[in-house]
């Protein structure tokens, strides 16, 4: 129920309440039987029974896991020895750590709320004003407010004086709005137009009120979006489904090719079920990329580092990725889009002609800006040296332009002396103030130009309307100014008296501008493909001129109230999403509505907020980004990355980060399955041939932890292409495999596998040196070292697809000595007589290792030679 329509008497009668002594002592505990505390209820939380559960049903844990269970199995029955099921657990172990880590990013979004709710407040029981714990408020409860209060539930107000209320933390409008107790306002009414009432959350912050609550707890607008926040659930981030989607591949690909070789091995040629439960093993650890997860990571972390340095703070890990493969961003205006300050951009002296704020002033256009600086309250503050204004942002922006002109506040207020004040008032909507001049008294009173109180003549009422109309076609507020002079201070102070035949001075127009950086940030966005959207609790006619003139609405484009918004169903919605770029005076509820119609399209949506309003979307979107300095602690809470200057421009730069940081997982991807594919075909075909398997669970272990983990951490410290902000965003529905990425793996893992099993037959079959001869041993060694050293040197390829002899070897130092210390362990474990018998290697000549590392490095020259063909073609 909204509470907008019926009088306060009805109110009263529905609530069973009284204004004069409010509810009795029984009533209260009846009502808290009945409609509960206010409070805010918790969402369900996983424990850690519950996380770990989540990570033991991954499929590559389950594979892993199978593997270490026949070797326990082995170990047991045949003293086979236990290193590979400490080494497999080791790595499960780690994986699981990394991953709940990750998601300990605790949700503290509610808690905040809890804590926003909690507080003192003034209630009338029995008859008698008391201060109570805003917890244990109920409906029908009498309450008084005033300035500095946070609101402790919604209300009806009863009556009210010069009451302004900042709802920025539900509409997301910074500007105080004026509460009317008397205010007609219609069921459809978005809550920044709901003028009779007040919202448990928000801030007094002029005036006081008597009001009677009608809402608590989980029925407040507050509470309505702590349900909102329980009942969204954060989704999978791209990355998260792709890599998901890879995990099963491989366990497929390692399931048949296990059946394969069981019904090769034990039927073909006869061998135990032993040897083909080793067998197992060793496809079960090709299959499985054990270092991918943490090589990605590192590169989100990495990727967090980056973006610190640039004004974002990751809250959680995996939304670096996903904000680099952003289609659509949601944009709060205020503050993000925006400066978060009024400020004067147009005036005009009664009888001159209207001049923009930044050029030189006249003395009439200087008398109009004294004039209402006099009629105003804000104030400056220095600290530490420092200039502050402090006061409502309208007339904060005629302090400041008054600073920059060059005339001191505290100098004019004490040649023309405040003698007496009518405050702001609701009704009147005006404010005037009396000053003592050289000649008598001067009056003061700025307001709205439809409630000036000036005698204009036709001709001037019409000049003053054609230019006020000039400045609300800009979306610029209008704010005019009058006077009237006595000899003597006047008797009579009423707003009756001083409020009448008033002598028109001027007006001025402000805004809230655009940063200088959006429009070109805006511009970028738009180059890389992706579209922005502005959703703004402000009025449709200043959100779509700010829009304009940014370039987010363009002629193709339409702009939507909150209102019309509601008129339309999900469908309408889903179907239509792609023609609105301004939604204005919305709703949270609307904002996840419009963030669930374009992930419905298909579109990776980050959703910009600073307001409690904003958090259910900012949870809903792909990615949650919160303002650092104007935003709640819920918004923040409730977000994947915290933006700390408050600039849209800075999201983009995010972006760069985050495409820069997919790019270099899926060169992991590329570089990690380029060899675990390999693996797999190797074993296959060398055992269908009878050969044998040329490496070991053990072997393929430390090749997948060496060879391919240590050099692989530090490609998360590759630069981004220049070209990476002209590209359109990866599809959601994209594969790994994407932009030719499944080719390029194939291709590469069809060469390791020539190079190895040639390595393998020659070290088998081939006596190229008298002394060593030939063997299966020396076979598997040449195949280890080979199938290690083409992986390291594999890492040279996937870094760019331009020639390794371009970029340089050294352009990621990190890269080149971590590939370079892999090759000599490589070389340690086979030349070193302990460290070889323990992972089954024998000692080759001079020659097997010529053969091996030429056949190690054909890898990287066959991809040189593709670059080469490559950029011929271009």
């Amino acid at each position: 129920m909204l509470w907008v329509k019926e009088s306060v008497e009805q109110l009263l009668s529905k609530l069973h309440t009284n204004l004069d002594t409010g509810l009795t002592k029984e009533q209260v505990k009846q009502k808290h039987t009945e409609f509960g505390t206010n409070e805010f209820e918790e969402g369900k939380k996983e424990t850690l029974l519950q996380k770990i559960g989540h990570h033991l049903i991954e499929i590559t844990t389950i594979v892993l896991l199978f593997a270490a269970a026949i070797s326990a199995y082995l170990a047991i029955t045949t003293g086979y020895g236990w290193a590979k099921v400490v080494v497999i657990l080791g790595i499960v172990v780690l994986n699981m750590v990394l991953g709940i880590y990750q998601e300990n990013s605790a949700e503290k979004a509610l808690a905040a709320l809890q804590s926003m709710n909690a507080h003192l407040t003034t209630v009338v029981r029995d008859g008698v004003r008391m201060q109570v714990d805003a917890a244990e408020l109920v409906p029908g409860d009498i309450i008084e407010i005033v300035a500095g209060d946070m609101i402790p539930a919604d209300a009806r107000i009863i009556s009210s004086s010069s009451l302004q209320v900042e709802e920025s933390a539900l509409t997301g409008e910074s500007v105080p709005v004026e509460k009317d107790a008397n205010a007609v306002v219609s069921e459809k009414a978005p809550i920044g137009d709901r003028l009779n009432m007040l919202y448990s959350g928000c801030l007094v912050t002029n005036g006081r009120a008597t009001a009677v609550v009608v809402e608590i707890g989980m029925e407040t607008e507050m509470g309505k979006i702590a349900g909102l926040l329980n009942s969204t659930s954060k989704l999978m981030t791209p990355l998260q489904l792709r890599l998901k989607e890879l995990a099963k591949r491989l366990s497929i690909v390692a399931l048949l090719a296990g059946i394969l070789i069981f019904i090769i091995d034990v039927y073909v040629y006869g061998e135990t079920i032993i040897e083909t439960l080793m067998i197992a093993i060793s496809l079960a650890v090709a299959a499985v990329p054990e270092t991918l997860p943490v090589i990605v990571t590192l590169t989100l972390a990495y990727g967090v580092q980056n973006m610190v340095r640039k004004n974002t703070i990751i809250r959680r890990i995996p939304a670096v990725e996903t904000i680099g493969n952003t289609s659509v961003i949601c944009s709060d205006k205020t503050g993000t889009l925006t400066q978060n300050k009024m400020i004067i951009q147009q005036i005009w002296a009664a009888n001159h002609t209207p001049v923009k704020a930044t050029t030189g002033f006249e003395s009439a256009e200087q008398k109009v800006l004294e004039m209402l600086s006099l009629a105003s309250n804000a104030t400056i503050d220095i600290t530490d040296g420092e200039e502050t204004i402090i006061g409502d942002p309208t007339e904060s922006a005629i302090i400041r332009l008054l600073e920059e002109k060059g005339t001191n506040k505290k100098a004019l207020e004490a040649k023309y002396p405040r003698v007496f004040e009518l405050p702001f008032d609701s009704d009147r909507k005006l404010m005037t103030t009396i000053h003592q001049v050289e000649d008598g008294f001067l009056s003061i009173t700025k307001g709205a130009f439809d409630r000036i109180p000036v005698n204009f003549s036709p001709e001037f009422l019409k000049e003053a309307e054609q230019v006020h109309d000039s400045f609300a076609e800009k979306a610029l507020r209008v704010l005019v100014v009058a006077y009237k002079k006595y000899a003597e201070m006047p008797t009579d102070l009423s707003s009756e008296a001083l409020e009448t035949d008033l002598t028109f001075a001027g007006m001025v127009g402000m805004i809230d501008p655009p940063r200088p950086e959006s429009k070109a940030a805006v511009l970028a966005a738009k180059k890389a493909g992706i579209k922005t959207v502005m959703i703004t609790g402000d009025h449709i006619v200043t959100a779509s001129a700010i829009a304009k003139e940014i370039g987010i609405l363009t002629d193709e484009d339409k702009a939507i109230t909150g209102a019309e918004l509601a008129e339309m169903s999900e469908e309408d919605l889903e179907k239509n999403i792609r023609d609105y770029a301004v939604y204005a005076r919305v709703s949270p509820e609307d904002k996840i509505r419009i963030v669930k119609a374009w992930q419905k399209n298909g579109e990776i949506v980050t959703m910009t907020g600073d307001g409690v309003n904003d958090a259910p979307a900012l949870k809903a979107a792909d990615v949650g980004s919160a303002m650092g300095i104007t935003g709640t602690d819920v918004s923040k809470n409730a977000a994947d990355m915290v933006i700390t200057d408050d600039n849209f421009a800075t999201i983009v730069d995010a972006v760069k980060e985050g495409r820069t940081a997919y790019e270099n997982i899926r060169k992991t991807i590329y570089f990690l399955l380029s060899t675990n594919f390999s693996q797999i075909f190797i074993m296959l075909i060398a055992i269908i041939l009878g050969w044998g398997a040329p490496v070991v669970a053990v072997q393929l272990l430390l090749i997948n932890v060496v060879s391919d983990g240590i050099p692989g951490f530090f490609l998360s410290r590759e630069k981004a292409d220049d070209s990476i902000m002209e590209r359109k965003p990866i599809p959601k529905n994209a594969g790994i495999f994407a932009n030719g990425l499944g080719k390029k793996m194939a291709t590469q893992a069809v060469v390791f596998t020539v190079v190895t099993l040639a390595g393998f037959y020659i070290g088998q079959f081939v006596t190229i040196n008298q002394s060593i001869g030939a063997s299966y041993e020396v076979g598997m060694t040449m195949a280890f070292v080979i199938l290690a050293w083409s992986s390291v040197a594999h890492i040279f390829n996937v870094r760019s697809d331009k020639s390794i002899f371009t970029i340089g070897f050294l352009s990621n130092r990190g890269l080149f000595f971590s590939a370079i210390c892999s090759m000599l362990i490589i070389l340690g474990l086979a030349i070193i007589p302990p460290l070889a018998n323990m992972f089954f290697l024998v000692e080759m000549s001079l020659t097997h290792w010529i053969v091996a590392f030429i056949l190690s490095m054909f890898p990287l020259l066959f991809v040189e030679i593709q670059k080469l063909i490559q950029r011929k073609k271009a």
